[in-house]
Protein backbone atom coordinates (compact mmCIF):
# COMPACT_ATOMS: atom_id res chain seq x y z
CA UNK A 1 0.00 0.00 0.00
CA UNK A 2 1.23 3.49 -0.78
CA UNK A 3 2.78 5.19 2.27
CA UNK A 4 0.83 8.34 1.55
CA UNK A 5 -2.46 6.53 2.18
CA UNK A 6 -1.34 5.00 5.50
CA UNK A 7 0.14 8.06 7.24
CA UNK A 8 -2.50 10.83 7.39
CA UNK A 9 -0.89 14.23 7.85
CA UNK A 10 -1.77 17.90 7.97
CA UNK A 11 -0.99 19.62 4.67
CA UNK A 12 -1.13 23.33 3.84
CA UNK A 13 -1.52 24.07 0.13
CA UNK A 14 -0.66 27.67 -0.85
CA UNK A 15 -1.65 27.85 -4.52
CA UNK A 16 -3.50 30.68 -6.30
CA UNK A 17 -4.74 28.63 -9.26
CA UNK A 18 -8.29 27.71 -8.14
CA UNK A 19 -8.50 24.59 -10.29
CA UNK A 20 -5.12 23.17 -9.25
CA UNK A 21 -5.74 24.14 -5.62
CA UNK A 22 -9.05 22.27 -5.61
CA UNK A 23 -7.50 19.27 -7.36
CA UNK A 24 -4.72 19.09 -4.79
CA UNK A 25 -7.19 19.34 -1.95
CA UNK A 26 -9.39 16.57 -3.36
CA UNK A 27 -6.42 14.33 -4.19
CA UNK A 28 -4.84 14.39 -0.75
CA UNK A 29 -8.14 14.37 1.16
CA UNK A 30 -9.01 11.20 -0.76
CA UNK A 31 -5.84 9.78 0.77
CA UNK A 32 -7.00 10.66 4.27
CA UNK A 33 -4.88 13.79 4.77
CA UNK A 34 -6.22 16.91 6.41
CA UNK A 35 -5.75 19.69 3.86
CA UNK A 36 -5.98 23.47 4.28
CA UNK A 37 -6.14 25.55 1.09
CA UNK A 38 -4.89 29.11 0.74
CA UNK A 39 -4.55 31.33 -2.37
CA UNK A 40 -2.74 34.40 -0.97
CA UNK A 41 0.93 34.71 0.02
CA UNK A 42 0.45 36.88 3.09
CA UNK A 43 -2.36 34.72 4.45
CA UNK A 44 -0.34 31.62 3.64
CA UNK A 45 2.63 32.87 5.67
CA UNK A 46 0.38 33.47 8.69
CA UNK A 47 -1.15 30.01 8.40
CA UNK A 48 2.23 28.31 7.95
CA UNK A 49 3.67 30.11 10.97
CA UNK A 50 0.71 29.63 13.29
CA UNK A 51 -0.72 26.31 12.12
CA UNK A 52 0.46 22.88 13.17
CA UNK A 53 1.23 21.47 9.71
CA UNK A 54 3.41 18.52 8.70
CA UNK A 55 4.10 19.86 5.21
CA UNK A 56 3.50 22.95 3.06
CA UNK A 57 2.98 22.78 -0.71
CA UNK A 58 3.98 26.26 -1.89
CA UNK A 59 3.53 27.91 -5.28
CA UNK A 60 6.11 30.56 -6.21
CA UNK A 61 3.89 32.97 -8.18
CA UNK A 62 1.41 34.18 -5.57
CA UNK A 63 -0.54 37.40 -5.03
CA UNK A 64 0.40 39.50 -2.01
CA UNK A 65 3.71 37.80 -1.22
CA UNK A 66 5.57 35.58 -3.66
CA UNK A 67 6.52 32.07 -2.64
CA UNK A 68 10.28 32.64 -2.40
CA UNK A 69 9.84 35.67 -0.14
CA UNK A 70 7.27 33.75 1.90
CA UNK A 71 9.71 30.86 2.32
CA UNK A 72 12.52 33.15 3.46
CA UNK A 73 10.30 34.74 6.11
CA UNK A 74 8.87 31.40 7.19
CA UNK A 75 12.36 30.02 7.80
CA UNK A 76 13.03 32.80 10.31
CA UNK A 77 10.69 31.10 12.76
CA UNK A 78 9.58 27.68 11.46
CA UNK A 79 11.25 24.46 10.25
CA UNK A 80 8.04 23.06 8.71
CA UNK A 81 8.94 21.13 5.53
CA UNK A 82 8.15 22.89 2.25
CA UNK A 83 7.83 21.56 -1.30
CA UNK A 84 7.92 24.33 -3.92
CA UNK A 85 5.59 24.06 -6.90
CA UNK A 86 6.22 26.39 -9.82
CA UNK A 87 5.77 26.89 -13.54
CA UNK A 88 9.08 28.76 -13.46
CA UNK A 89 11.63 26.39 -14.92
CA UNK A 90 14.68 28.58 -14.45
CA UNK A 91 17.51 26.86 -12.56
CA UNK A 92 18.12 29.98 -10.50
CA UNK A 93 14.62 29.75 -9.06
CA UNK A 94 15.29 26.18 -7.99
CA UNK A 95 18.60 27.19 -6.46
CA UNK A 96 17.04 30.15 -4.64
CA UNK A 97 14.28 27.96 -3.28
CA UNK A 98 16.69 25.36 -1.94
CA UNK A 99 19.00 28.03 -0.48
CA UNK A 100 16.05 29.58 1.35
CA UNK A 101 15.19 26.27 2.93
CA UNK A 102 12.86 24.34 0.62
CA UNK A 103 12.96 20.58 1.07
CA UNK A 104 12.08 19.80 -2.55
CA UNK A 105 11.12 21.51 -5.81
CA UNK A 106 8.66 20.22 -8.38
CA UNK A 107 8.19 22.12 -11.67
CA UNK A 108 4.75 22.45 -13.26
CA UNK A 109 3.14 20.70 -14.96
CA UNK A 110 3.54 17.64 -12.74
CA UNK A 111 1.61 14.44 -12.25
CA UNK A 112 -0.24 13.88 -9.01
CA UNK A 113 1.52 10.51 -8.75
CA UNK A 114 4.96 12.12 -8.77
CA UNK A 115 3.88 14.75 -6.25
CA UNK A 116 2.49 11.99 -4.03
CA UNK A 117 5.87 10.24 -4.06
CA UNK A 118 7.66 13.48 -3.14
CA UNK A 119 5.16 14.20 -0.36
CA UNK A 120 5.51 10.66 1.00
CA UNK A 121 9.31 11.00 1.04
CA UNK A 122 9.21 14.24 3.03
CA UNK A 123 6.61 12.87 5.45
CA UNK A 124 8.76 9.77 6.03
CA UNK A 125 11.64 12.05 6.93
CA UNK A 126 9.42 14.03 9.30
CA UNK A 127 8.35 10.80 11.00
CA UNK A 128 11.95 9.65 11.34
CA UNK A 129 13.06 12.98 12.81
CA UNK A 130 10.18 13.02 15.28
CA UNK A 131 11.13 9.52 16.35
CA UNK A 132 14.74 10.63 16.74
CA UNK A 133 13.56 13.48 18.96
CA UNK A 134 12.21 10.91 21.43
CA UNK A 135 15.53 9.09 21.72
CA UNK A 136 18.26 9.81 24.29
CA UNK A 137 20.69 12.60 23.55
CA UNK A 138 23.11 11.71 20.77
CA UNK A 139 26.10 13.94 21.51
CA UNK A 140 28.44 15.35 18.89
CA UNK A 141 30.51 14.51 15.83
CA UNK A 142 33.92 16.16 15.59
CA UNK A 143 36.46 15.98 12.80
CA UNK A 144 39.26 18.31 11.65
CA UNK A 145 37.77 21.39 13.30
CA UNK A 146 34.20 20.57 12.32
CA UNK A 147 31.77 19.98 15.18
CA UNK A 148 28.17 18.83 14.80
CA UNK A 149 25.72 18.93 17.69
CA UNK A 150 23.39 16.05 16.89
CA UNK A 151 20.74 17.13 19.38
CA UNK A 152 20.32 20.74 18.23
CA UNK A 153 21.32 19.98 14.62
CA UNK A 154 23.80 22.84 14.53
CA UNK A 155 27.34 22.85 13.16
CA UNK A 156 30.52 24.85 13.69
CA UNK A 157 33.96 25.04 12.16
CA UNK A 158 36.36 26.01 14.95
CA UNK A 159 34.81 29.20 16.36
CA UNK A 160 32.45 29.92 13.44
CA UNK A 161 28.86 28.77 13.22
CA UNK A 162 27.73 27.16 9.97
CA UNK A 163 24.28 28.40 9.01
CA UNK A 164 23.09 25.10 7.52
CA UNK A 165 19.65 24.12 6.36
CA UNK A 166 18.18 20.90 7.74
CA UNK A 167 19.15 19.06 4.55
CA UNK A 168 22.69 20.45 4.56
CA UNK A 169 23.13 19.37 8.18
CA UNK A 170 21.99 15.82 7.35
CA UNK A 171 24.33 15.78 4.38
CA UNK A 172 27.33 16.93 6.40
CA UNK A 173 26.51 14.44 9.14
CA UNK A 174 26.53 11.54 6.66
CA UNK A 175 29.85 12.72 5.22
CA UNK A 176 31.44 12.99 8.67
CA UNK A 177 30.14 9.60 9.74
CA UNK A 178 31.63 8.03 6.59
CA UNK A 179 34.60 10.29 5.95
CA UNK A 180 37.09 9.22 3.30
CA UNK A 181 34.44 6.92 1.80
CA UNK A 182 33.04 7.58 -1.67
CA UNK A 183 29.26 7.86 -1.28
CA UNK A 184 27.17 7.28 -4.37
CA UNK A 185 24.41 9.67 -5.42
CA UNK A 186 21.87 6.86 -5.09
CA UNK A 187 22.96 6.27 -1.48
CA UNK A 188 22.83 9.99 -0.64
CA UNK A 189 19.41 10.44 -2.21
CA UNK A 190 18.02 7.62 -0.09
CA UNK A 191 19.89 8.54 3.11
CA UNK A 192 19.63 12.35 3.02
CA UNK A 193 16.73 13.22 0.71
CA UNK A 194 14.74 10.04 1.43
CA UNK A 195 13.82 9.36 -2.18
CA UNK A 196 15.13 7.54 -5.19
CA UNK A 197 17.76 8.98 -7.51
CA UNK A 198 16.77 10.13 -11.00
CA UNK A 199 19.37 10.94 -13.65
CA UNK A 200 17.89 14.36 -14.35
CA UNK A 201 17.32 15.31 -10.69
CA UNK A 202 19.95 17.87 -9.62
CA UNK A 203 18.66 18.51 -6.09
CA UNK A 204 21.55 16.67 -4.44
CA UNK A 205 24.14 18.50 -6.56
CA UNK A 206 22.67 21.84 -5.48
CA UNK A 207 22.72 20.89 -1.79
CA UNK A 208 26.35 19.74 -2.09
CA UNK A 209 27.28 22.98 -3.86
CA UNK A 210 25.67 25.10 -1.12
CA UNK A 211 27.38 23.06 1.59
CA UNK A 212 30.77 23.51 -0.10
CA UNK A 213 30.21 27.25 -0.29
CA UNK A 214 29.33 27.48 3.40
CA UNK A 215 32.34 25.39 4.40
CA UNK A 216 34.62 27.70 2.42
CA UNK A 217 32.98 30.79 3.91
CA UNK A 218 33.63 29.42 7.41
CA UNK A 219 37.32 28.99 6.60
CA UNK A 220 37.57 25.25 5.99
CA UNK A 221 40.82 24.94 3.99
CA UNK A 222 41.17 23.29 0.62
CA UNK A 223 38.29 21.33 -0.89
CA UNK A 224 37.39 18.58 1.58
CA UNK A 225 34.07 17.81 -0.11
CA UNK A 226 35.13 16.33 -3.43
CA UNK A 227 33.40 14.96 -6.49
CA UNK A 228 34.56 11.52 -7.61
CA UNK A 229 33.49 11.49 -11.23
CA UNK A 230 31.17 8.65 -12.11
CA UNK A 231 30.98 7.48 -8.48
CA UNK A 232 29.68 10.21 -6.16
CA UNK A 233 31.12 12.41 -3.41
CA UNK A 234 33.59 12.03 -0.57
CA UNK A 235 34.68 14.04 2.45
CA UNK A 236 38.47 13.83 2.27
CA UNK A 237 40.12 14.37 5.64
CA UNK A 238 43.39 13.95 7.42
CA UNK A 239 41.70 11.83 10.05
CA UNK A 240 40.52 8.29 9.56
CA UNK A 241 36.96 8.99 10.63
CA UNK A 242 34.62 10.52 13.16
CA UNK A 243 33.07 8.95 16.22
CA UNK A 244 30.23 10.36 18.29
CA UNK A 245 31.41 11.70 21.62
CA UNK A 246 29.70 10.82 24.87
CA UNK A 247 26.67 13.03 25.46
CA UNK A 248 27.06 15.59 28.18
CA UNK A 249 24.89 15.70 31.26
Amino acid sequence: MNAITTCPSRLLVIEDDPVLSADLGDYFRDRNHRVTLCRDGGEGLTLARDGDFDLVLLDILLPGLDGLALLARLRETSPVPVILLSALGDEQDRITGLVRGADDYLPKPFSMAELAVRVAAVLRRVALERGAGQRPRQGHLRLDGLALDLDTETARYRDRALDLTVTEFRLLRVFLEQSDQVLSKAFLYQTVLHRGYGRHDRSLDLHVSHLRRKLRAAGVPGQPLRTVWGQGYTLATEAAGAEPSTPGP
